[in-house]
């Protein structure tokens, strides 16, 4: 199942790369959140999937007495997904205001700091 999975956030991030490197500005979210869940999914994997208990220590021991799924990975991702959303929020109204100001979102037409002029 890990590998399954591993080929899927491959996959995952080859798309987001692809979609980063297009001339549209929405493309390139798009593609910044394939890789987001490409490293969430990453995390996870790396963690192992089992089915093993939660990791619950009796009184009187210092570890678990079977063994225990890690609970660090899910925390990382959890996190992460918030973070992405955050993001991806602050990034949409970046978009959104882009669009106000310049009426494009591809971004080879975006030329305020260059302006077209005579080449050299």
């Amino acid at each position: 199942m890990e590998t399954a999975l591993a080929v899927v956030a491959g996959v995952l991030i080859a798309c987001g790369v692809y979609l980063m490197m297009a001339g549209h500005i929405m493309r390139f979210m798009f593609g910044l959140m394939l890789l987001g869940n490409a490293a969430n999914l990453t995390l996870f994997v790396a963690g192992r999937l089992t089915r093993a208990d939660p990791p619950l220590i009796p009184d009187g021991l210092d570890v678990p007495m079977v063994d225990a799924a890690n609970a660090l990975p899910q925390a990382l991702v959890l996190t992460a997904i918030v973070i992405g959303f955050g993001l991806l929020a602050f990034v949409l109204a970046l978009i959104y205001r882009a669009y106000q100001s310049l009426g494009t979102l591809e971004s080879d037409e975006m030329r305020v700091a260059e302006p077209e002029g005579p080449e050299r």
